[in-house]
């Protein structure tokens, strides 16, 4: 695969890369993106009528064995070479912010560390009244309860109308603004917040290079387009610019 010097050399006198991975990225580990998630039992809903604040006061199981079941679908996939190249960018990297859109935790069990979850984490629970995360509950109930609050328990992800962590988007936004390189890699450009995040990079001097099979609105305006799969295109550059 043939990378321009101009994009290498970029990398390797980069102080501070920022990443954004979306829905694409763990496409490529067999993981459906949200609405294609919808077969079997579950062809029978829309994906927004499952994923959000009122649906889950409305038929608080019928929420919880959804997002079971999604469990049990990312629980038999694993991290794909796309992942694992940007957990060894990381190590290759003076400074490295890696921001994901996806729930999966993949790029966790690829091995990067810090990253910030702007839509949460589909493995993790918390408590639907009080907000805060729980580790312990009792399996015999559906769903399960508090054991502080009694109310029920819920993923830890961001549903329709809801706002994203605050913590999480504060740090995505601080690292658009400080890089000098920003990736955006897998994801459609098209929601927001996380969409503006390139656009901010670009406005503040940064190089943004998109990673992506098909075309997205920011491709107009990327410094570098890479047409293709993330797991093909990650590896071989960072092969070529840090491994050598």
């Amino acid at each position: 695969m043939d990378f321009s010097l101009h994009l290498v050399e970029t990398l390797r006198a980069a102080r501070h890369i920022a990443v954004l991975t979306g829905a694409g990225v763990s496409a490529e580990s067999g993981i459906p993106t949200f609405r294609d998630a919808q077969v079997g039992l579950w062809a029978q809903y829309r994906a927004e009528d499952l994923a959000t604040p009122e649906a889950f006061m409305r038929n608080p199981k019928l929420v919880w064995d959804w997002y079971a079941w999604r469990r049990e679908i990312v629980g038999k996939s694993r991290p794909n070479a796309g992942h694992y190249a940007l957990a060894e960018m990381q190590r290759r990297v003076a400074l490295f912010t890696l921001i994901t859109q996806n729930v999966d935790g993949f790029h966790q069990l690829a091995g990067s560390t810090d990253v910030i979850e702007l839509h949460g984490n589909l493995f993790r629970t918390k408590c639907f009244q009080e907000d805060t995360v729980v580790e312990r509950w009792d399996t015999s109930i559906t769903p399960p309860l508090c054991t502080h609050c009694g109310g029920f328990l819920r993923p830890d992800v961001v549903w329709f109308g809801e706002q994203l962590p605050p913590a999480a988007l504060d740090a995505a936004a601080r690292a658009a603004v400080a890089c000098d390189v920003f990736f955006s890699i897998g994801t459609s450009g098209l929601v927001e917040p996380a969409a503006s995040l390139a656009r901010v990079a670009l406005l503040q001097g940064a190089k943004v290079v998109e990673v992506n099979p098909t075309e997205t609105p920011l491709a107009r305006l990327a410094t570098f387009v890479l047409s293709g799969p993330s797991g093909e295109i990650l590896p071989e550059l960072v092969k070529i610019v840090w491994v050598g």
